[in-house]
């Protein structure tokens, strides 16, 4: 199917490893010019020289998302570049998850930093851009404890059903300027934080994988690419009516909609 990216700007927050990178692949295999930022500059490197020889067209830009200016540098970066931008993916984070009394304020002004406040930040500098061309897409990562938190969830839980109110709301104010705003809600999916997970379980990665996906209906821990491809149809024409939505991708393990 085409989905009509060819030619259009994305941005990738968090784009060297996991999700970030397989959608920043995705895009640019389908023809987007992509910019990709993170704070490690070696992954970024590898990462950008990756996207280069599958024939894509890329920029990479070191920035730590919790720091303002920082992010305001990768957007003057992307427009000095291309002079557009069309798609924005909010994909910065990490899982952050400890008893309710073990969490300081530190930890949690940290997690708010890097889920919620850059995904501010980025898409309130984004939009101006987006309208004056007509339109465009933000994709928000959140993930399925934001709908259905447990415990020991926190901080992330409480961040994330944060990020799923932000994206309702604001795909409301930003509808006029057809401007459509979704968020995909993971669930266990393969990414670099499970690496050290093993280790720190003293299990391999198969093992830690394996036992992950026990009671996922599935059967399995989802793979990146798999995220990817639901973000490339949310950031495509397919998706022209498709607007404050959420979509789980978890294998079928959360009990909500």
């Amino acid at each position: 199917m085409e989905l009509g990216l060819k030619g259009k700007v994305a941005a990738i927050s968090g784009a060297t490893q996991g999700i970030g990178k397989a959608t920043a692949l995705r895009l640019a295999l389908e023809g987007a010019k992509v910019a990709i930022c993170a704070r490690n500059v070696q992954r970024l490197e590898e990462t950008v020289a990756e996207i280069k020889a599958a024939g894509g067209d890329v920029i990479g830009i070191q920035a730590d998302v919790t720091q303002a200016p920082a992010i305001e540098h990768f957007v003057q970066a992307i427009i000095e570049q291309w002079g557009r931008l069309d798609i924005l993916v909010n994909n910065a984070g990490t899982s952050a998850a400890a008893p309710f009394l073990k969490i300081d304020d530190a930890g949690w002004q940290d997690d708010m930093n890097l889920k919620l406040l850059a995904t501010i930040r980025l898409s309130r500098l984004a939009i101006p851009h987006m309208k004056k061309q007509g339109g465009g897409r933000i994709i928000n990562l959140t993930a399925i404890a934001g709908k259905q938190p447990g415990a020991n969830s926190m901080p992330s839980s409480v961040t994330r059903a944060a990020g799923l109110a932000l994206t309702k709301a604001l795909s409301k104010d930003v509808a006029p300027d057809n401007i459509l705003v979704n968020t995909v809600c993971v669930g266990r999916i393969k990414a670099g934080q499970h690496v050290q997970h093993a280790a720190r379980l003293g299990k391999t990665l198969e093992q830690h994988y394996a036992d992950a996906g026990k009671g996922i209906p599935l059967g399995r821990v989802g793979e990146a690419e798999e995220v990817a491809n639901v973000i490339a149809f949310l950031a495509s024409d397919a998706a022209s009516y498709v607007t404050g939505t959420s979509i789980n991708l978890d294998g079928g393990i959360s009990g909500v909609l």
